[in-house]
């Protein structure tokens, strides 16, 4: 089961504030915990809403917001995805993420649509396709 564990914006992430040195060695440290643990499969932090763009669609509308944002509570500041056995252990990885302890924070789970989710309508010809975009999206960028 893969899983994305988002982790949302807050003022000092949209001020473009950096974290301490501390912070950043306590990252490496729980990233090389996911990857020896065989879990990792992405992470990335994400630069503040003031260098993102926003693309709206209504009916045959398209319109283009750029950034800044101000809802933080609403914005991602980074991501991990993971690939554990279960929900239950996805938990049990973010509990020990680190964190700023003045911090209050949330963080949120969202497990992965898998082919087999989509059921009948996910039909071979539409599996192969997305295996092979896949096997293409990793040689272009493996």
């Amino acid at each position: 089961m893969r899983f994305m564990v988002l982790i949302k914006a807050n003022q000092d992430s949209e001020a473009g504030v950096m974290p301490s040195e501390e912070l950043l060695t306590a990252m490496g440290k729980y990233n090389e915990e996911l990857v020896k643990a065989g879990v990792l499969l992405a992470g990335e932090g994400l630069h503040p809403s003031a260098k993102g763009a926003r693309v709206r669609f209504e009916g045959a509308k398209t319109t283009v917001i750029d950034g800044p944002f101000t809802e933080t509570k609403e914005l991602l500041a980074g991501f991990w995805l993971i690939q554990v056995k279960s929900k239950e252990e996805a938990i049990e990885w973010v509990k020990r993420i680190p964190r700023d302890p003045n911090e209050a924070e949330e963080i949120e789970i969202r497990q992965v649509f898998e082919a087999d989710d989509f059921g009948d309508e996910f039909t071979p010809e539409l599996r192969e396709q997305e295996e092979r975009l896949r096997a293409q999206t990793a040689a272009q960028h493996g």
